[in-house]
């Protein structure tokens, strides 16, 4: 069972119906025991999902083209492309000897904050550079807080 909780100044509380649900279920006096470690920031989860929104937006997949034709627009492949180009990836040998390129995992239980932050600011540049072209910084920030308050 994973078990979600919030510490407050009386102490843990649950942070999700499924949790609350199964500590009414522990007796009085029962003994529990856990791994416990602290999520990663959710709002900054969803900033990260807005701003890869705000470039998928901008992104004309007719710019590129390659021997293979052009890529259709497809957020998830998107989504994996650009974590890619950002340096989070691993790779993987295939059985005919090739080489399979895989983004890293973005989930919360893959990667901490501090991970997840150098992430975001690697994305950033990636989109920086290569479809919001001459958007600064601060610019993309405020366009990111804009699709995020859309959510």
């Amino acid at each position: 069972m994973n078990v979600s909780l919030t510490k407050t100044f009386q102490g843990f509380v649950p942070a999700t119906p499924e949790t609350a649900d199964w500590a009414n279920r522990l007796k009085p006096g029962q003994m529990i025991h856990g791994d416990f470690k602290k999520v990663r920031n959710p709002l900054f989860h969803r900033k990260f999902f807005a701003l890869l929104n705000l470039g998928y937006e901008y992104w004309q997949p007719g710019e590129i083209t390659s021997e293979y034709g052009k890529p259709e627009k497809n957020f998830e492949r998107f989504r994996k492309d650009v974590t890619i180009l950002a340096g989070f990836f691993h790779t993987e040998i295939r059985l005919d000897g090739s080489v399979r390129v895989t983004a890293d995992s973005i989930s919360f239980a893959s990667m901490d904050e501090d991970e997840f932050e150098r992430v975001y600011n690697s994305v950033l540049t990636v989109l920086m550079n290569k479809i919001l072209v001459g958007m600064d910084r601060e610019e993309i920030e405020k366009l990111t807080e804009q699709f995020l308050a859309f959510a």
